[in-house]
């Protein structure tokens, strides 16, 4: 299996579908998930033309599980080192949820060179905490409570969240099956307990309002009104207000999780976009 190798040897996986010719795609996947999260938009992709690479983030999936570098410098430079090793040229970085922190943070980090587009899925930018400076956001109380089912007992914590709100499977008349709910269940079991724990730090209390300033190449926002995980107002909204010349696309109704609700809708539209600059 493929892998590139960190600046503190972390083991980092990666998949590469699709024709080595076509324009590459990168693939950012969510907390506390790897790269088989993106699977659906991953073939789609790369069977119409684009060399699409995913990877898993370090200590998710089949990364290795480094004690420390669980925060969002290190998740942007594994990126960095990622697009670096493959020399990648002309890159779109779409990004969900966490990874559209990664894919911002690479941004502000390392610039966009080598990038081309960018595309922020459900994401938590610009900011999720709550803050004096962020008063919209969601109270630290909510993450608190993460972290305590994390420890006292991450499987069925992983369960709850698949269960209800990820998929919006608490709603009424709303029902995702069960293969859905149990591959989410599947892959975050796989990531390592220290690593998501403070992923969730990461993911939460990053400030990545400097990063989305930095973007400067066309940029797509795609977010549903019903995300109880990061709420529109908070995540796709404020992100797309930030972003110069950013385009937000609203799914009416859509959870978090619309790589599995609106595989169909969300291939579309990246399709769409990626060709519209092609």
């Amino acid at each position: 299996m493929p892998y590139v190798t960190t600046v503190d040897s972390a083991e980092i996986f990666y998949k590469d579908w699709g024709p080595a010719s076509g324009r590459p795609v990168v693939l950012s996947h969510g907390w506390p998930l790897n790269s088989d999260s993106w699977q659906i938009q991953a073939l789609f992709l790369a069977e119409n033309g684009f060399q699409v690479i995913a990877h898993d983030r370090r200590g998710h999936g089949r990364s290795t599980q480094t004690w420390d570098g669980n925060e969002m410098d290190t998740y942007a430079d594994d990126l960095a080192t990622l697009i670096d090793t493959l020399d990648l040229r002309d890159v779109t970085l779409v990004g969900f949820s966490t990874g559209g922190g990664e894919v911002a943070r690479y941004v502000g980090r390392h610039g966009t060179g080598r990038v081309a587009q960018v595309v922020l899925v459900s994401a938590v930018p610009p900011l999720m905490l709550q803050t004096p400076d962020n008063p919209g956001g969601v109270p630290i109380e909510a993450f608190d409570g993460i972290r305590a089912g994390s420890l006292a007992d991450r499987s069925q914590t992983y369960r709850d969240l698949a269960d209800g709100p990820f998929f919006g499977n608490n709603r009424p008349g709303v029902t995702v099956s069960q293969g859905i709910r149990d591959a989410f269940w599947l892959q975050s079991m796989a990531s390592g307990h220290r690593n998501a724990y403070e992923c969730i730090a990461a993911f939460s209390a990053t400030d990545f309002r400097p990063d989305l300033d930095a973007i400067d190449v066309p940029t797509l926002v795609i977010h549903g009104d019903d995300d109880q995980v990061v709420p529109f107002a908070v995540g796709g909204q404020a992100s797309a207000a930030r972003i110069k010349n950013a385009r937000l696309l609203v799914y009416p109704g859509a959870p978090h999780g619309i790589t599995d609700t609106h595989p169909e809708q969300l291939g579309r539209d990246l399709l769409d976009f990626l060709t519209s600059t092609s």
